[in-house]
């Protein structure tokens, strides 16, 4: 016999199953090495991990094992482990895991059998599979209607990375696809340690391009937008393109840009994000290239505990056409992105940045977790992480936060 065996346990799952199976290892004083235990739709697979029993316990422990499942209506399967598998599965404790994230309104099989190809041809190891989305009810899947937040799945990946850049090009090509959002994380401690989120403002946090907003109440819609659109796909120089943008808003009441603040379209799910991640802890900041004018709105209505825009210039109650101090452009998000996390005491890893203009590639590339959202084609090509198909909460998801846990919190908030 083995020195090691592992036993598999499977059936209906009840009560007091995993008690009664390790009660009887209890007894013969045996050492478990490992041990997991998944239950879908109330169908157990359990796997122990065991040193083998000395000579005089070895039938009797299988034997008491055999009985107690035909028993309790269970399977059971001893299966040795050689020495050298054994030690193979201990030397790779200390290799790198990763964590596969799928996003979508809904989950399919196609979904994941195009991603867990990509997963085989890169040679990982698929650990765990579960769901952090919330079950549904019959009559949504009847009706094939769309669950409002969504759905996600994660996986849990084991083994050397081939080649994580191609594996993130042919998730992207996926993605476009598929309509699919598929995140991979190196599951490390800093995934589960992040404090700062750094949210762009315009058409991340709010559904607008603020400037845009004011361009049209001026009459000069066509002409900023052409300019703005340019700026965001990396084609002309963002600080050059907001002076052309703002030169052309002199003159501008202020009651103008009072009633566009008033009436902002706050982004799906921003607010339930925002508040759970206030609720654990972390600390929230804006940094745009629009507007403290607008941010200092968002900053009162959603909790926002650092404000970084640019500051509009008055002249008896109307816009000058000119920014007081510098303005916030990539390079300067970056930078702010790095004070903020000093002045919190965290590291760069700890933080997460989420934005959908080539201005924000610079934070989103020094930040732990950085999220191209809704985004232009070149930021989701460059950023490591984007959301396309969901509304910002689904941020959660990507910090291995579920359903389940989520909706406890809300009701006791």
């Amino acid at each position: 016999m083995s020195d090691v065996v592992l036993i598999t346990i499977s059936g209906q799952d009840r009560s007091g199953l995993t008690s009664a199976l390790t009660g009887i290892l209890a007894k013969y004083e045996i050492n478990i090495l490992d041990i997991g235990q998944s239950v879908i739709h109330e169908s157990l697979s359990l796997g122990i991990l065991i040193e083998s029993p000395e000579e005089d316990k070895n039938c009797s422990v299988f034997k008491d094992i055999l009985f107690k499942a035909h028993e309790l209506n269970l399977n059971a399967r001893f299966t040795p482990v050689t020495k050298d598998e054994y030690e193979h599965w201990v030397n790779a404790q200390g290799k790198a895991k990763h964590i596969v994230t799928l996003l979508g309104r809904q989950i399919t099989a196609r979904h994941l059998a195009r991603v867990t190809e990509v997963v085989a041809e890169q040679g990982f190891n698929i650990d765990q599979i579960s769901r952090l989305s919330g079950r549904l009810p019959l009559d949504e899947l009847e009706n094939k209607s769309e669950h409002s937040r969504g759905a996600s799945v994660q996986l849990s990946l084991s083994g050397d990375v081939d080649d994580i850049a191609a594996m993130h090009s042919s998730f992207l090509h996926i993605s476009q696809e598929l309509d699919l959002d598929i995140a991979v994380q190196e599951d490390n401690l800093y995934r589960r340690s992040r404090r700062l989120v750094c949210f762009d403002m315009d058409s991340t946090l709010i559904q607008v391009e603020v400037i845009d907003e004011l361009a049209k109440a001026a009459g000069v819609g066509e002409q900023v937008a052409a300019i703005t659109e340019s700026a965001m796909q990396g084609k002309i120089d963002f600080s050059e393109s907001f002076r052309q943008r703002m030169a052309l808003l002199e003159g501008m009441d202020e009651s103008v840009l009072k009633e566009i603040a008033e009436n902002l379209p706050i982004t799906e799910g921003a607010a339930r994000l925002i508040s759970h991640l206030r609720h654990f802890g972390y600390k929230v900041a804006i940094l745009s290239g629009g507007f403290t004018y607008f941010a200092n709105y968002l900053k009162e209505k959603l909790g926002i505990d650092y404000v970084y825009a640019n500051q509009l210039d008055f002249e008896d109650g109307k816009l000058t056409g000119k920014v007081k101090g510098d303005i916030i452009d990539g390079q300067m998000k970056a930078k702010l992105l790095t004070r903020i996390a000093a002045e919190e005491g965290i590291s760069t890893e700890q933080v997460i940045a989420v934005g959908d203009g080539a201005n924000d590639l610079p934070m989103l590339a020094i930040a732990g977790l950085g999220i191209a959202f809704h985004a232009k084609p070149i930021v989701k090509e460059q950023a490591s992480h984007s959301i396309a198909n969901l509304g910002l909460d689904a941020i959660l998801y990507l910090l291995g936060m579920r359903d389940r846990e989520l909706v406890e919190l809300e009701s006791i908030k």
